[in-house]
């Protein structure tokens, strides 16, 4: 063979080679899962609370200030009901202030894990052409998973301390402005944070083939066509993050994980509380059912609780509970 055609070949498998590398990296096909507990979700404590969120309190847009009240008011009693040491922190935004609802967990010194949540849900339109959303998916089934983790950690040895944050205001006209709670609440912990994670939309599951979508095509060689999965979402620099909540959500046997590490500009990288804390130089992911890359009822009026697998919500609550009771305190 001739020398250049060698080394055209040879620059051509280099090439290969990196791409699969990097493909590797950011798909994270080897994590080998953590134990599972002997301590579970119960679907039926999920059902109940989504159901309250998205239909005894809708609307819970920000222009219902009622509804998020009763709320956070709501969130406040399952908190104190499982032993959280609770407090709230004013949002102050535009109508409000309303408030991010904080429970307490596991040694009150030294390094957190957050896990949170926003509890409100979008609105549309304007005036008499305003549209509402349930928001089962997005977001009560964060809310409700936050809430039956607090059930799970009440009587649980933590060796880390835990904050989980109900978020006052996650939708527009608040998203990636000052006035998120999770902005507020990013920028005002006192405690050295190990590790956020953002439970965003955890409810929605379709098995239906094709019913999964990508930002880019390319990524359909690597991910299933499948919604049937739930995915861990971080940026370049929280691949060990990544890492670490895959194996703690594929220790909740029967619960498909999949995962990425992508730049920020990625569509869907950044969609939810996480971002705040990136601001903040602290590792943060995202858990979710990939909102409208699946649902298609996302931030519509069709988002309801009959639409959710609570079967497969308590699998990822399992899996976080696995997290922050493998965690070692090093």
């Amino acid at each position: 063979m001739p020398i250049l055609k060698k080394k055209l070949s040879f620059s051509l498998f280099a090439i290969f080679i990196s791409i699969m590398s990097g493909a590797i990296i950011l798909y994270q096909p080897w994590v080998t899962p953590l134990s599972s507990s002997q301590q579970h979700a119960d679907p039926q404590r999920l059902e109940k609370d989504v159901r309250y969120f998205s239909e005894t309190l809708y609307p819970r847009s920000a222009d219902r200030r009622e509804h998020l009240d009763a709320a956070a008011k709501y969130i406040t009693q399952g908190f104190e009901q499982h032993g959280a040491q609770v407090s709230e922190q004013a949002v102050p935004v535009t109508g409000g202030p309303f408030r991010n609802i904080i429970a307490r967990y596991g040694p009150q010194q030294g390094p957190v894990i957050i896990i949170g949540a926003h509890y409100d849900a979008v609105a549309g339109g304007d005036g008499e052409a305003m549209h509402y959303t349930p928001g089962a998916d997005d977001n009560a089934s964060g809310v409700a998973g936050l809430l039956e983790l607090a059930r799970l950690l009440q009587h649980a040895p933590l060796k880390t301390g835990v904050e989980l944050v109900a978020y006052a205001s996650e939708e527009p006209p608040f998203f990636r402005s000052d006035e998120m709670g999770s902005a507020v609440h990013a920028s005002t912990v006192q405690r050295p944070v190990k590790l956020m994670v953002a439970l965003e939309m955890i409810g929605y599951y379709d098995s239906q083939p094709g019913s999964q979508r990508y930002p880019f095509s390319a990524l359909s060689a690597l991910y299933p066509d499948r919604g049937d999965f739930i995915a861990v979402i971080g940026r370049l620099n929280d691949i060990s993050a990544v890492r670490e909540v895959k194996a703690a959500l594929l220790g909740a046997e029967g619960l498909p994980v999949y995962s990425i590490n992508a730049p920020e500009w990625v569509p869907g990288i950044d969609f939810s509380d996480h971002m705040n804390y990136w601001r903040q130089s602290i590792s943060a992911v995202m858990i979710t059912d990939t909102a409208f890359y699946r649902n298609t009822e996302y931030h519509q009026p069709g988002d309801t609780a009959d639409r959710l697998d609570y079967g497969k919500m308590a699998r990822v609550v399992d899996g976080v509970f696995i997290l922050l009771m493998n965690d070692k305190n090093e």
